[in-house]
C-alpha cells in the first residue's frame, strides 16, 4: 500500500494531459471539473491528473511502451481507469 501511494505522488507517474492551445486547455480543465464533481467529490477523492501545455516530445524507451499490456499485473493508479 505504501508503495501505491507513493508512485501517486511521484510526479513521474502521475498522468498528465498535454494541450497545444488555450481551447484544448479549457475544455481538458472543464472536463476535468465536471468528472470531479460527478464522480469523485462524493468520495472524498481528487482528480490529481496535471494539465500542462505540451512542450518537446519524445518516445520513451521501447519497454515502457503499452507497460500494463505487456504486464498486467503491474502498478497502476486505481483512478487511471473510470470506475463507474
Amino acid at each position: 500500500m505504501f508503495l501505491e501511494i507513493l508512485v501517486d505522488i511521484v510526479a513521474e507517474y502521475r498522468s498528465a494531459i498535454f494541450y497545444n492551445s488555450p481551447e484544448q486547455r479549457d475544455i481538458a480543465q472543464r472536463v476535468t471539473e465536471e468528472v470531479q464533481k460527478k464522480h469523485f467529490d462524493a468520495k472524498g477523492e481528487k482528480i490529481v491528473t496535471d494539465i500542462v501545455e505540451a512542450g518537446p516530445w519524445w518516445d520513451a524507451e521501447d519497454y515502457h511502451q503499452e507497460y500494463l499490456t505487456k504486464n498486467p499485473d503491474g502498478y497502476q493508479c486505481p483512478t487511471h481507469r473510470l470506475h463507474w
